[in-house]
């Protein structure tokens, strides 16, 4: 009997650690219409969640020969993904130290996959990380799509408490996230990701 056919699997990365981040509730929102979409599975991974130490594996990873647990159980977290998309805040003009060592904790996990970048900040959007993170993703044989979701004064569009803040998005984020995940969904028809591989 044939196996059934699956979506594949999104996985929305919040890149700030920190208490109160924007990009919780922006994740939460980005998730909820990725869900709409009705193109993938969709899963959040919170970086403060995953909690990974500093990168201090005695060998590269481009050999997956991981001997702390943190990282095997990092690797097994990003391998089961199909796409990412990386929620990340603007500081001192790029992205977050806790993003950084995520990707560096990892090498073929994340190769040849499509991602898309919704950065948020103050009048800038997130757009100088963005410009630093997309030299990064390339060395790792990720595939960024063409639809970047750059939200302006984020933290302006958030209201509520706790886990309760709800992201509010302007009609044009709306439409970059549609961007975004159409270019996903693409690239994921590309590399023939529709069904079961």
């Amino acid at each position: 009997m044939a196996e059934a056919a699956r979506r594949p699997l999104l996985q929305i990365i919040v890149a700030s650690t920190r208490p109160n981040r924007v990009g919780e509730p922006i994740a939460r929102w980005f998730a909820g219409y990725a869900r709409a979409h009705e193109g993938f599975e969709v899963e959040i991974v919170d970086l403060a969640e995953v909690d990974l130490p500093m990168f201090a594996e005695p060998e590269h990873p481009r050999l997956g020969r991981y001997t702390l647990d943190t990282t095997k159980a990092w690797s097994t977290t990003v391998a089961r993904a199909d796409a990412f998309v990386i929620v990340h805040p603007e500081y001192n003009h790029s992205f977050t130290a806790p993003l950084k060592n995520a990707l560096d904790h990892l090498n073929r996990e994340w190769a040849n996959k499509p991602v898309a970048v919704v950065g948020y900040g103050g009048v800038a959007a997130g757009a100088r990380a963005t410009e630093a993170l997309l030299p990064v993703l390339l060395g790792l044989q990720m595939v960024p799509v063409a639809g970047t979701v750059p939200i302006p004064f984020a933290g302006q569009r958030v209201s509520g408490e706790g886990d309760e803040r709800v992201f509010t998005p302007a009609p044009e984020t709306e439409a970059g996230a549609k961007a975004a995940l159409d270019g996903l969904a693409g690239w994921l028809g590309t590399l023939g990701l529709r069904g079961v591989r």
